[in-house]
């Protein structure tokens, strides 16, 4: 089974400001404030620039982090990707905040360990300010286990029919 996320993490109410639900840009509720708006094609392509830095990410549209760190003026924004399969893969994560980029971007490729701070995208929840007190991490205390891939997020807020 494999798990499969690119998305932005920020305060619920941050993110709720500057979706646009007509370019793919859809919020969903994790916990402690928190939501994330998983990356759709539409989404990329709305905020894509081409040529643009893509800070090493995979999927991170081109000069998005300009955005995210005007986002960011109004609380943390997280950028995370992570892609598994058969327990094998890579994770990497940002944190903007107050405009500038404040952490990262951390990769973690395939074939390499966390370190022992954790995975990037728990670091990266704990720069943002998710507490992990009795949970395994940030990643499990925000509620990142809650679906596998992009998809299962966009179903539960009804953008998509759930997949038989």
């Amino acid at each position: 089974m494999g798990y499969d996320l690119q998305a932005v993490i920020a305060p619920a109410a941050l993110l709720r400001s500057v979706a646009d639900p007509a370019a793919g840009m859809h919020v969903v509720d994790l916990s402690q404030g928190f939501a994330l708006m998983p990356m759709t094609a539409e989404f990329h392509d709305r905020v894509t620039v081409l040529d643009g830095d893509s800070l090493g990410f995979w999927l991170l549209p081109g000069d998005f982090g300009a955005t995210l760190a005007d986002w960011s003026r109004q609380g943390p924004v997280i950028y995370a990707e992570a892609d598994y399969f058969g327990g094998v893969g890579s994770q990497s994560a940002a944190v903007w905040r107050d405009g500038t980029l404040g952490f990262g971007p951390v990769h973690v490729p395939v074939g390499e360990d966390f370190p022992p701070e954790g995975s990037p995208i728990s670091r990266a929840l704990r720069y943002a300010g998710v507490d992990a007190t009795g949970h395994h991490d940030e990643f499990e205390a925000v509620g990142l286990r809650r679906h596998r891939d992009n998809t299962a997020w966009l179903e539960e807020v009804g953008v998509l029919p759930p997949e038989d």
